[in-house]
């Protein structure tokens, strides 16, 4: 690996595959279909799960690009069966509230062919919940500087763990009951964190099914200038 500066800080060089353009797109396809099955799950098994697999996943995750490279993130791993409970509380409290109140008709609608209520159990099923925090600013020398493009990149963070949960043979389903702010105080976080979604995180049960669905295809989701 050779490296060298530029405009005074240390670079390093870049050695990737490259592939041929035949190879390329059956590469390109093969991922495609392969991410293709994977599936939002709410049954999820209370099969163990290694903390290690857990930290391989929030490294993948954590390879995201970021603005002006913060990584304005932070990964919190449950596996505490009392803060699993308690955040299983908290969660079914607001996602109650939403159903009876805070919801629109036509979004409870929306939601009836995917089959979700209120009663969040996958939250104390699952081995592990984790919930990824969004870093706006941070403490230097008692001076806040907030980070850049913090939404964007945390998305980024999060997809790209969702898709090396589905690589480990895992499930999981992307939660985000609102408001979150009870798991800034279940988790005692910091003032520059806020949460942005939580995963629970696991094997399948043994007997799963997942709404009859179809993705847009490709004339629906893209537009190309040629």
């Amino acid at each position: 690996m050779e490296k060298k500066e530029i405009k005074g800080h240390p670079h390093v060089s870049y050695v990737r595959d490259v592939y041929d353009l035949k190879e390329a797109e059956a590469r390109a396809k093969a991922y495609y279909e392969w991410l293709d099955t994977r599936r939002t799950v709410r049954d999820i098994s209370d099969k163990p799960v290694s903390k290690e697999l857990i930290e391989s996943l929030i490294m993948a995750g954590s390879t995201a690009p970021s603005g002006a490279h913060k990584q304005p993130w932070t990964f919190c791993a449950i596996s505490n069966a009392e803060m699993k409970k308690a955040i299983r509380e908290a969660a079914e409290k607001e996602e109650y509230d939403s159903y009876h109140g805070r919801m629109s008709e036509r979004w409870i609608k929306d939601l009836e062919p995917i089959g979700t209520d209120w009663n969040k159990p996958f939250l104390e099923e699952a081995p592990w919940l984790i919930v990824i925090f969004k870093r706006v600013f941070e403490m230097v020398d008692g001076e806040k500087n907030n980070n850049y493009y913090v939404n964007e990149s945390v998305g980024i963070a999060c997809g790209m763990i969702i898709s090396a949960i589905h690589k480990a043979g895992l499930v999981t389903l992307t939660h985000t009951p609102s408001p979150m702010n009870f798991l800034t105080k279940i988790l005692n976080r910091p003032d520059n964190e806020r949460p942005y979604l939580l995963l629970p995180i696991g094997y399948p049960k043994d007997e799963v099914y997942v709404p009859d669905l179809e993705r847009k295809p490709l004339e629906e989701v893209a537009v190309f200038y040629e």
